[in-house]
């Protein structure tokens, strides 16, 4: 597969929103929304405007003439987006940045063709190029351990409510950088808190996407 990756452009926004809720649009995540629609949109919305990081927010790109079915002829076409978010762990002495990164999408007739892959490799050595430290996130804990991400409690941080669980996971792009937060919570933007944003995302739905969520 020809995949190519770069950083998203003001000219990609509609496409990337309609991919991200399209990848998101599966059962399961409907029903935990509750409102008949992904978040996940919304959230890539407006992680542009606060605690999204531009030079982090990618696109992947294949040709026309790989994709099933394609009848556009030659040319690229954006078929996956992943964006990197400001957050930090606190403890009782210091606050150090990390990186969260999230919603990763892909097209769903573009799945398990290693976009999602190459998103991921390529976010990587760019926020380590770029200089950031560390990466916390959650995520299946089946999936992204092949990329070098562990569990976050192998720095003994702890997600805002004080737990640790597989699915939240870290990685250090800095060796040693997590070694002062030990003991520390974990804290990412309040964009990803479906509770607190629900109305926005119902509001945004209506507006931008005509449904009846």
């Amino acid at each position: 597969m020809n995949i190519s990756v770069r950083i998203e452009q003001e000219k990609d926004y509609r496409i990337v929103e309609e991919i991200t809720r399209a990848a998101f649009s599966y059962p399961e995540r409907i029903e935990r929304g509750g409102i008949g629609c992904p978040y996940e949109h919304w959230m890539v919305h407006e992680l542009r405007k606060r605690d999204g990081i531009p030079a982090l927010s990618l696109v992947a790109e294949m040709d026309e003439m790989q994709l099933q079915g394609s009848q556009s002829g030659f040319g690229r076409r954006i078929v996956g987006h992943i964006i990197c978010s400001k957050a930090e762990v606190r403890t009782i002495d210091n606050v150090i940045p990390v990186l969260n990164f999230g919603p990763l999408s892909v097209l769903p007739a573009c799945q398990r063709k290693g976009i999602g892959k190459a998103l991921i490799r390529n976010m990587i050595a760019k926020a380590s190029e770029q200089g950031y430290g560390a990466i916390l996130f959650f995520g299946r804990p089946e999936y992204y351990p092949q990329f070098g991400f562990k569990e976050a409690s192998a720095w003994q941080i702890t997600d805002s409510n004080g737990y640790h669980y597989p699915a939240f996971m870290g990685m250090e792009l800095v060796p040693g950088y997590l070694s002062c937060a030990k003991g520390g919570k974990y804290y990412q933007s309040n964009i990803y808190d479906d509770d607190l944003n629900r109305d926005k995302v119902r509001d945004f739905e209506k507006l931008y996407f005509a449904s009846d969520c």
